[in-house]
């Protein structure tokens, strides 16, 4: 499934270095990435569970994160 969010992350660089913490959480989860910079949308495409932690993970690191219909 593909989520997409507008978010405050403003680089592909931010989202990367959010990957080994993911990767701690669900070593085994699958996910992409697309962040359109101009616009500062997050189109993440893996399971639902794997979206919501990847989801915490950016608020926790206080970046704005809601989920766009």
């Amino acid at each position: 499934m593909i989520f997409v969010f507008k978010t405050s992350v403003k680089t592909k660089k931010q989202i990367k270095a959010f990957k080994p913490h993911i990767d701690n959480i669900l070593p085994k989860a699958k996910w992409n990435f697309d962040l359109e910079d101009c616009d500062n949308i997050l189109r993440v495409e893996s399971e639902e569970n794997v979206v919501c932690e990847i989801r915490k993970l950016l608020n926790i690191h206080h970046f704005y994160c809601e989920e766009l219909d």
